[in-house]
């Protein structure tokens, strides 16, 4: 899956070969629930399906091979799809099957070039720095403190930071005075493409409004670009109130829009 995505991304793909490593390792125990199947043409694999949960799928198909898209919505038979609005060899698939796009929540895909990035500035008592092979709990519980129905835990953060492409130089937190992490950003480098993915990003509730997302933002792109990128990517949640800061803060960092993500119905 990840061989694919990383030989043919650009602009007009749905996901980043860090999104495969991330969502597929975050929670142990869950590949039982999950249907996942490959199709290949002369020995490499060019497309994939993947069901997290009964009727839903996404799917990845090369855009030399369009044909394969009908034959991914046809094994599966899903309720909804969600693709990009860019993947049109997808959408037409999706026409020709019967699907009919749906409006609601959706993932903004942002870009920045890894230019003229500005250093992070931290309230008083606050570092930040990458981690280490010591800090796993403490990593663990930061993203927990940031999102507190995750399933995220040290097994599954260890499976994270042993799986490909993942870099601990490029797995960032803020440090708060008492020794805490108070946020954490972790970027997933595509070195053949030259653009990092920022997968997840998120700050403790007691540490809001300081600042230090912007901030531990800052300091992984600029590591990502030490690393030889060119390009950040992140997906944020737009139109759903319960995510409201999430676009404002990659805006401010001067990401700018180029696709977003659609659901499809049957």
């Amino acid at each position: 899956m990840q061989a694919l995505t990383q030989r043919t991304w650009s602009h007009d793909s749905s996901c980043h070969i860090g999104d495969l490593a991330w969502q597929r390792l975050m929670h142990v125990g869950r590949e039982d629930e999950w249907s996942t199947r490959l199709w290949e043409v002369d020995g490499e694999v060019r497309a994939w399906g993947w069901s997290q949960a009964p009727g839903d799928l996404q799917l990845y198909v090369d855009p030399a091979h369009p044909e394969l898209a009908d034959e991914v919505l046809v094994h599966f038979g899903p309720k909804t799809v969600t693709t990009l609005d860019r993947a049109t060899h997808v959408l037409d698939a999706l026409r020709r099957n019967g699907y009919v796009r749906s409006d609601g929540p959706y993932l903004a895909y942002l870009t920045r070039a890894l230019t003229g990035l500005p250093e992070p500035m931290l309230p008083k008592g606050f570092t930040v720095r990458s981690v280490t092979a010591d800090d796993l709990v403490h990593r663990v519980a930061v993203h927990q403190a940031a999102w507190p129905a995750t399933r995220v835990n040290e097994q599954s953060y260890r499976a994270v930071t042993a799986a490909w492409p993942y870099r601990a130089g490029l797995d960032w937190v803020v440090v708060a005075p008492d020794g805490s992490f108070a946020a954490s950003c972790l970027v997933w480098f595509d070195e053949a493409n030259g653009v990092g993915l920022l997968e997840p990003v998120g700050t403790d509730a007691r540490f809001r409004r300081l600042g230090l997302g912007r901030s531990v933002c800052l300091a992984a792109l600029r590591a990502l670009r030490a690393e030889g990128a060119r390009e950040a990517v992140v997906y944020p949640v737009a139109g759903d109130s319960r995510h409201p800061a999430a676009l404002p803060l990659y805006e401010a960092l001067g990401f700018a829009p180029y696709a977003r993500s659609v659901d499809y119905l049957r």
